[in-house]
């Protein structure tokens, strides 16, 4: 029987990897369905700056010029061996069962080609604040039901993109992550749900760090002229997919 791998893809930019070794522990904690094993692929994301990281077979590291999570992130792809790729940034942490359940789904469910979950806000002081009430419910999530919720609710995904777990061959025939500065996840995450349903988990998968130096809270992640391209630019893809499907 072939070996069954999930990969974890990680990019990291030395000057903010303060958070590596911590999430590592949680990955490092993740109980397995029998037969499966991860790898964990950390793409240094320039040229300068080292990350610290224990000696284990289960870890590939490489190392692009400064390009941006989005580059990093499709490098590491090209590294990895998995059937299933598991986004997971290096501030993050990954709850205990978070990676047996998205297997599990997708094992049990040949129709749904990705999964994401429930996220948990970890903020500075250590508390966790949640917001289940905004959830969708558990379950297969229909193709284009992501994109439909985004454009009509200011361009804000009804899930987290950075819980999602994807089959390969959609993540490949997708292009991996978009070329963009910032919402290369979300990118994604509207043009697999044009491509395949998903299913969403409502246990807490990921508990999202809130941080001074994370990228989404620097001041360039919210210039309008920028982020009214990357929305354009995802929204145009999202719909010659579905015009390549007759929708």
């Amino acid at each position: 029987m072939a070996e069954k791998v999930i990969s974890v893809i990680t990019p990291v930019y030395p000057p903010n990897s303060a958070h590596l070794a911590e999430a590592g522990t949680s990955l490092y904690s993740q109980k397995l369905p029998a037969g499966w094993r991860w790898e964990w692929l950390v793409q240094i994301d320039g040229d300068e700056g080292e990350v610290s990281l224990p000696a284990d077979t289960r870890i590939k590291v490489a190392r692009n010029r400064h390009a941006g999570p989005a580059v990093a992130r499709t490098l590491a792809l090209a590294k990895s061996v998995g059937s299933l790729i598991k986004s997971f940034d290096a501030d993050d942490l990954l709850t205990e069962g978070a990676l047996e359940r998205d297997i599990r789904v997708l094992e049990n469910n040949p129709e749904v080609g990705w999964t994401v979950s429930s996220a948990t806000d970890l903020m500075p002081d250590g508390s966790l604040v949640s917001f289940p009430e905004s959830d969708p419910p558990e379950g297969i999530m229909a193709r284009g039901s992501i994109f439909d919720y985004w454009r009509t609710h200011d361009h804000r995904p009804p899930v987290v993109p950075g819980t999602m777990c994807i089959r390969r061959d959609l993540l490949v025939g997708l292009g991996g992550w978009m070329a963009l500065p910032a919402s290369e996840d979300t990118g994604l995450l509207i043009a697999a749900n044009i491509l395949s349903p998903g299913y969403f988990i409502t246990e807490t998968g990921l508990l999202y760090r809130k941080w001074p130096s994370q990228s989404t809270a620097q001041a360039a992640h919210a210039d309008e002229a920028e982020r009214q391209a990357r929305f354009a630019v995802i929204e145009s893809r999202a719909q010659a997919l579905l015009a390549m499907q007759g929708e």
